[in-house]
C-alpha cells in the first residue's frame, strides 16, 4: 500500500474535495493540517511515506530534504509549476514529481478585493461598524484614475480588463511586453519608471525569478505618488521588504494590499501587522473551493497513473 501524505492542509478540506477513496486498498492517506519549518522535523514526520502532496509552495523540498527521505517514490505538486521544489534534486533520488491543473481566475479577483478594500478602506470602516462607529474615512473612486500592471500575462490581462469596465487607464510594463500585446489587453506599454510615477494602483502579477526578485525597490516606491497603492498578489520578493515597510510607515505611498510574503506564514511579530495602510491576506490568491476541487481531483488521478506505472503531468526540472 503506497502511504500518502497531504501537506499544509490548513482548512482540513482535502480529504472532502476529492474521491481519494478511490485510491483504496492501494493506497492510504494522511492529512496535515499544521506547517512544518523545522528541516528535523519535516523529514521526521515524512521519512515513511511514499508519495506526497504538496500545496503550492507552502513547504519547500529542497536537495537537504528530499536526501533525508529514503522512502519517497512520488511527489505532486499542486500546479505545475512549483518554484521551491528542486525536481532535478529529486529526479536524481528516483522521484516522480507530477502536478496538477487549477483554476485561472482566482487570484486575479483577490486583486481587486484588496484593490476595493484599500480605496474604500473596507476593513477599517467594518471594524468601525462592530465598534459602533460610522463612517470615519473619505474613499477613493477608480474613473479616471490609472491603473498599472507589473506584468500581462493572463492575471494581469485579467486585471486590465476590470479595470477598463471601471473607468480606469491602463498601463503596463515587464521585461519582454510589446506595443502590441499590451494593446490587445486594452493596455498602453510604458517604461517601468513611467508607470511607477504616473499609476493611481500598481498590481503586481509577475513570476518570481532572477529578473523579478527585487524588481519594486527603494527607487520605485519613491517614483510613486503619496496617493498611489501598492498590490502584491504574485510572490512577496518581487518587492524589497525592507522598502515598503519605509515607504508605508513615513506615508510615502498612501498604502498596500498584500497576499504574499517573504516568509509564510507570516510571523505573529511581523512589522507589516501593525500598520494601518496595509490590507493584508494570507496567500489566498488560488485558495479556492473550485480550485482545490482540481487541484486534489487531479492529484488522485496522479497517485493512480502512477500505481499504474504511467505517470502524467510530470513536471519537468
Amino acid at each position: 500500500m503506497l502511504r500518502v501524505a497531504i501537506l499544509d492542509d490548513y482548512q482540513e478540506a482535502a480529504l472532502r474535495l476529492a474521491d481519494w477513496q478511490s485510491l483504496h486498498p492501494r493506497a492510504q492517506m494522511t492529512a496535515f493540517a499544521d506547517h512544518l519549518d523545522d528541516l528535523d522535523a519535516l523529514a521526521a514526520r515524512l521519512h515513511t511515506f511514499e508519495a506526497i502532496v504538496a500545496m503550492r509552495e507552502r513547504t519547500p523540498f529542497r536537495a537537504a530534504l528530499l536526501e533525508r527521505l529514503p522512502n519517497l517514490k512520488l511527489l505532486i505538486t499542486t500546479g505545475m509549476r512549483n518554484a521551491s521544489i528542486d525536481v532535478a534534486a529529486a529526479r536524481a533520488r528516483g522521484v516522480t514529481v507530477c502536478g496538477t491543473r487549477g483554476v485561472g481566475t482566482p487570484t486575479a479577483e483577490l486583486a481587486w478585493g484588496l484593490i476595493l478594500a484599500l480605496l474604500h478602506h473596507i476593513p477599517h470602516e467594518d471594524r468601525g461598524m462592530r465598534e459602533g462607529r460610522w463612517q470615519t474615512t473619505l474613499g477613493t473612486g477608480l474613473e479616471g484614475k490609472t491603473m498599472g500592471v507589473l506584468g500581462l500575462g493572463r492575471l494581469g490581462s485579467q486585471v486590465a480588463k476590470v479595470a477598463k469596465i471601471f473607468g480606469m487607464r491602463v498601463v503596463a510594463w515587464s521585461q519582454n511586453l510589446t506595443a502590441e500585446r499590451a494593446a490587445a489587453a486594452g493596455a498602453e506599454l510604458v517604461d517601468k519608471a513611467t508607470l511607477f510615477a504616473e499609476a493611481d494602483v500598481i498590481s503586481i502579477h509577475l513570476v518570481l525569478g532572477d529578473r523579478t526578485r527585487g524588481l519594486v525597490g527603494t527607487d520605485e516606491l519613491a517614483r510613486m505618488k503619496p496617493t498611489a497603492y501598492l498590490v502584491n498578489t504574485s510572490r512577496g520578493p518581487i518587492v524589497e521588504e525592507a522598502a515598503l515597510l519605509d515607504a508605508l510607515r513615513n506615508r510615502r505611498i498612501a498604502g498596500a494590499g498584500l497576499d504574499v510574503y517573504d516568509i509564510e506564514p507570516l510571523p505573529a511579530d511581523h512589522a507589516l501587522r501593525q500598520l494601518p495602510n496595509t490590507v493584508l491576506t494570507p496567500h489566498l490568491g488560488y485558495v479556492t473551493e473550485e480550485n482545490y476541487r482540481v487541484y486534489f481531483a487531479d492529484a488522485v488521478e496522479d497517485i493512480r497513473a502512477f500505481l499504474d506505472g504511467k505517470p502524467v503531468r510530470l513536471v519537468e526540472p
